[in-house]
């Protein structure tokens, strides 16, 4: 559903993905795992189109980011880590809006705004000024917005960001049912998360992809069986 071979991306001479490859296969949740500037977002960025690589080719459901950039964003629902929104409309209308701008028939924008709202515990809120919500209603708001076309993939950059521990809660078991309908892939640094939401995950570091597998095969690499200890002994905990 999700492949990247040879990914690379450069900023000037600063290599900030090097020679990435890994494949998400359909109806799988896979945590992308890394330290803060390890390249989770750059890559998913280029996925979802908003960068385009030095080098390299992925492919989202078949269709090439880079050749077919379009199709490929029909086929994906993406929530960035600071998701951008129009403060000045109220959360139903952004709803329509966005599911008007992804191609949504008429009929069938009202029904899907309803179902994504309550799915994602914003029916409360659904007449209020998105500027008067706090950031966690805003990151529910976004995470609305990537189910709203119901996408075959779910890109996830930290959708927990801003959640309190009950919402966090909620977010990590609502994650896990989309698995169910969608292919998601789910960046954070937060290890439990990983640990309650996914199937498999990929430790990124320094640009380049340092393991990969089902978290019983990650767990059993340490001797341990820990994964907060692998990835502490990957990525070094603090750089040094």
């Amino acid at each position: 559903m999700i492949t990247v071979r040879n990914l690379t991306k450069y900023y000037g001479d600063y290599p900030a993905v090097r020679d990435v490859s890994f494949h998400v296969d359909a109806g799988k949740v896979v945590g992308f795992l890394g330290p803060n500037g390890a390249g989770k977002s750059t890559t998913m960025r280029i996925l979802t189109g908003y960068l385009t690589a030095t080098s390299g080719q992925a492919t989202i459901n078949g269709c090439d980011v880079f050749w077919n950039p379009i199709e490929a964003r029909r086929n994906i629902g993406y929530l960035p880590e600071s998701c951008p929104l129009y403060t000045e409309m109220r959360v139903d209308e952004y709803l329509l809006f966005r599911a008007g701008l992804k191609g949504l028939p008429v009929r069938d924008r009202k029904i899907r705004a309803q179902f994504v709202m309550e799915r994602c515990w914003l029916k409360e809120v659904r007449r209020q000024l998105i500027g008067t919500l706090s950031k966690g209603y805003r990151q529910r708001v976004g995470l609305a917005d990537a189910l709203i076309a119901n996408p075959p993939v779910l890109i996830l950059d930290e959708p927990t960001v801003g959640l309190d521990p009950t919402q966090i809660r909620e977010t990590r078991k609502l994650i896990k049912e989309l698995g169910q309908e969608h292919t998601v892939l789910l960046s954070t640094h937060i290890l439990s998360e990983v640990e309650m939401s996914c199937d498999s995950a990929i430790i990124i570091y320094q640009g380049q992809v340092a393991l990969e597998g089902t978290l019983e095969q990650l767990k059993q690499r340490h001797p341990n069986g820990n994964l907060e200890d692998l990835f502490v002994s990957i990525t070094g905990a603090i750089d040094r």
